[in-house]
């Protein structure tokens, strides 16, 4: 035990130090801009690094989620679950971000200029995908380009197929399956290593950020800047509270304290991508079945985007406001029926938010394309908040849909919150003590809790 506190204690210290990296990295923007804006490598390099281990993580979890439960039907039934609460809360989000921009008005005292047309026209020319396009972009050339070329959804799709496939072969398929959790041990103890360079990187990140756009762009903007940030808090702490307590019974403000580290981690790298492996590994250890996991998890991060999709209604209110075109009561709704299906193509990485606002408005209302250039010098800050609620969200939801299939360990959940069980930060896996995805679920948790701390 007192090697696992030494343990702690040095990943405690860590984050104290991504904190100070944070701090030094403003400083450093302020102070020096230009030596600022030549870091910006460092910070990429560190997302780099997180986003390499992202494919391997989601195939394993997903192969072994899926390989070892009996019965297909039930993946079948968290995944239309998934889908279908990620629709409805995208939707939800949309709708709250029409509200409060139309409240706000933000943007009418501002006018556009010639830089800022030309901004916005270069990002409308990278974010035009078309629905058929985002489909067939699922399908990966081959199996392995699945893993090179990055594509969360592809490595999602191989995975599954490569889980029901282990699924069908039985007893044959099971030396597949314990070398397949041996390899995810090592990709996490892998990540673990990797998260050492955190401070670095979040230094880079921000001292770059904050050299490259000051206070100016600040100033003119920052009732957006504000409204947004206000609407998102609203959306976690109000919508996604209250169904988190009256469905799940779990306190929001307990599974945020959880996630704490994940969310500095966000912070500092402005992306949430770079904490869905550690959300995969946190889930599994509340108390969440490895198929729930598995699932909502990756499919969350392109499907269930709640940040992204206020942002989209508000910055879209702001651009037509800014440019003397407000929208009238009628194109808001097409605009928002048209944004539900333009947000399932935004990924969970820095700046996919705004190509996503300016592809959409590039079909939807090519005339306000050019004040997409208005929000450039923000949008990093705003990624922020994007990154924050579309990670609180798919955690949300994750537990969520845990408690609909009934593949959570509520008496584990209540022990992990209340600090009883602590997460291994060594090796960030469970080592199979979370809830079996078997179909007697329930009858092989009993001993969870009480075997855990000896572990750790």
């Amino acid at each position: 035990m007192a090697v696992a506190a030494r343990q702690r204690d040095r990943t405690h210290y860590l984050y104290i130090a991504v904190i100070a990296a944070v701090a030094l990295g403003i400083l450093v923007g302020f102070a020096a801009p230009g030596v600022a804006v030549e870091l910006k490598p460092i910070g990429a390099g560190f997302v780099n690094l997180i986003k390499m281990m992202i494919s391997p993580i989601i195939f394993c979890t997903i192969v072994l989620g899926v390989g070892s439960v009996r019965k297909a039907a039930k993946v079948g039934a968290v995944g239309g679950l998934a889908l279908g609460y990620f629709l409805v809360m995208s939707t939800v989000a949309l709708a709250i971000g029409l509200l409060v921009g139309n409240f706000l008005e933000p943007g009418s005292t501002l006018h556009i200029t010639e830089a800022a047309r030309e901004a916005g026209a270069e990002q409308a020319g990278g974010g035009g995908e078309s629905t058929a396009d985002f489909l067939l972009g699922i399908i990966p050339t081959t199996i392995v380009s699945a893993f090179t070329e990055g594509e969360v959804l592809q490595t999602l799709l191989v995975a599954l197929l490569a889980g029901f496939a282990l699924q069908a072969m039985g007893r044959a398929g099971e030396p597949i399956i314990r070398g397949i959790t041996h390899i995810q041990r090592l990709v996490f103890r892998i990540l673990a290593m990797i998260m050492w360079a955190a401070p670095v990187g979040a230094f880079g990140a921000i001292a770059a950020v904050v050299g490259e756009t000051g206070l100016d762009a600040l100033k003119s903007l920052a009732i957006i800047m504000i409204g947004f940030y206000v609407t998102c808090a609203l959306f976690v702490f109000v919508v996604l509270g209250a169904l988190l307590r009256m469905i799940a019974g779990v306190n929001l403000f307990s599974l945020l304290k959880y996630l704490g580290r994940e969310f500095l981690l966000i912070l500092s790298t402005s992306s949430s991508e770079s904490a869905l492996p550690r959300l995969i590994a946190k889930m599994e250890h509340m108390g969440v079945s490895k198929p729930v996991v598995g699932i909502t998890v990756p499919t969350g991060y392109s499907f269930n985007l709640d940040g992204t999709a206020i942002y989209l209604t508000m910055s879209s209110l702001f651009i037509a406001n800014a440019m003397g075109d407000p929208l009238s009561a009628g194109e808001q709704i097409s605009l928002l029926v048209f944004m539900v299906i333009a947000s399932k193509g935004a990924a969970g990485v820095t700046g996919a938010g705004l190509a996503t606002l300016a592809g959409g408005l590039q079909s939807h209302r090519p005339e306000l394309v050019d004040g997409v250039g208005l929000i450039v010098g923000i949008d990093r800050f705003m990624s922020e908040a994007r990154a924050l609620t579309n990670f609180a969200g798919n955690a949300v939801a994750t537990v969520l849909v845990g408690h609909w299939t009934k593949e959570i360990d509520k008496d584990r959940v209540g022990e992990v919150l209340a600090g009883r069980i602590p997460f291994d930060e060594k090796t960030l896996v469970d080592d199979g003590h979370g809830p079996a995805p078997s179909d007697e679920v329930p009858e092989q948790r009993d001993s969870a809790p009480a075997e855990q701390p000896a572990k750790v």
